[in-house]
């Protein structure tokens, strides 16, 4: 497991912020590496040899696409990039799914692997692959020095649970950034808000949740829908207290980290929601799987199909399951009716309508999440 929180917050933050204003400027990064992998390495002794070798294959793939001549040579390389960053993460986070999936369906009796899921593997590989393509686009240059790549990739502070962090949202401050008393006391307010959602309102709401669930089938509707609700705010203080002490501390290091939610529970519809939840994510998708698909350019058939593609794959991504699968296909379902007429009645009806459809949309779909 990573630090305990006791831990972090007494021992491994306080020092590596004070060692890290006391480095020389030149070697802050080379710094924050060697705290990154520290952190990884104390949960994941193995595993970050794995994530050593992404930072190396993506540090040397991101090279030679920038140096190719040659369309053809350059998406060679771009495809095997893709596929061995998702070969790895599939590996790891759905060969037992898989297994299980094929069990159930011929009958068999294959041995499960049992692999641990590498901590943070789903978000550094998007990291890293959003680099690769973005280099591949001409939309930013390789980085040509391994320390600053590598510390780009293992930054502890969104490590664990985001927000992803594309290579082109913080290209320039890993070469340079100014750190101010403001900007650093604005860091140290984010973090202890996250703090506090986490400690104060996740925690304490999740054990309301847990009680429910353990019930099973053996409850009333209204204990059904309290714990329903229960985990409708758990998981959202759960998440963006991570994401904003993410943002935090990055803000503490002088890095300025996108945002990742926006009063999500504000939405007057499920297409609003989307662009308010796991605001990186939503936009990793629209930008490397949605558009290069032909997002809505091609005719609605095939803006319907790319959207199914998007949210079956999104699902997964959540986990390994075939209950976040069918929770990606339910805002598919939904997306699309909204996009065809659901939108327009909303546009026509009191803004409350559109509050209450979406809650209610909103913790169905939790409760589908949750329950494997």
């Amino acid at each position: 497991m990573v630090f305990s929180s006791t831990v972090f917050l007494c021992g491994f933050l306080p020092a590596v912020l004070i060692i890290y204003y006391l480095c020389p400027l030149c070697v802050r990064n080379l710094f924050l590496l060697v705290a990154s992998l520290i952190f990884y390495a104390w949960g994941e002794p193995v595993y970050v040899l794995i994530m050593l070798f992404t930072i190396l294959f993506d540090y040397g793939a991101g090279l030679l696409i920038e140096k190719a001549e040659g369309g053809a040579k350059r998406k060679a390389l771009l495809a095997l990039t893709v596929i061995v960053n998702l070969g790895i993460l599939c590996f790891f986070k759905y060969t037992d799914f898989a297994i299980e999936t094929a069990n159930s369906l011929f009958g068999t009796a294959v041995s499960y692997m049992r692999l641990a899921l590498p901590i943070g593997i789903s978000f550094y590989t998007f990291q890293t692959l959003s680099y690769v393509v973005d280099v591949y686009r001409g939309n930013v240059r390789a980085q040509h020095r391994i320390v600053d790549f590598a510390m780009y990739v293992t930054m502890f502070p969104q490590l664990i649970a985001g927000p992803i962090v594309r290579y082109s949202d913080i290209e320039h401050q890993l070469s340079g950034r100014e750190v101010t008393a403001e900007r650093f006391s604005k860091g140290v307010f984010r973090f202890i808000i996250g703090l506090g959602k986490k400690v104060l309102l996740a925690n304490q709401i999740g054990l309301l949740w847990d009680e429910v669930y353990a019930l099973g089938g053996d409850m009333s509707a209204l204990t059904a829908w309290l714990g329903a609700l229960a985990f409708t705010f758990q998981i959202y203080f759960d998440f963006s207290g991570y994401s904003d002490m993410a943002v935090g501390i990055g803000g503490m290091l002088g890095f300025d980290f996108p945002e990742n939610f926006r009063y999500p529970y504000e939405s007057k519809s499920i297409t609003e929601f989307w662009r308010r939840w796991h605001m990186t994510l939503g936009t990793w998708f629209r930008e490397y799987l949605y558009i290069p698909l032909g997002g809505n350019r091609k005719g609605i058939a095939r803006q319907i199909l790319n959207l199914l593609i998007v949210w079956s794959l999104t699902g997964l991504w959540h986990g390994a399951g075939w209950n976040f699968v069918l929770w990606g296909l339910y805002f598919f379902v939904i997306l699309v009716a909204e996009k065809l007429f659901l939108l327009m009645l909303l546009q026509r009806c009191p803004k409350w309508v559109g509050h209450v459809y979406a809650l209610l949309l909103i913790i169905l779909g939790w409760v589908i999440f949750a329950c494997d």
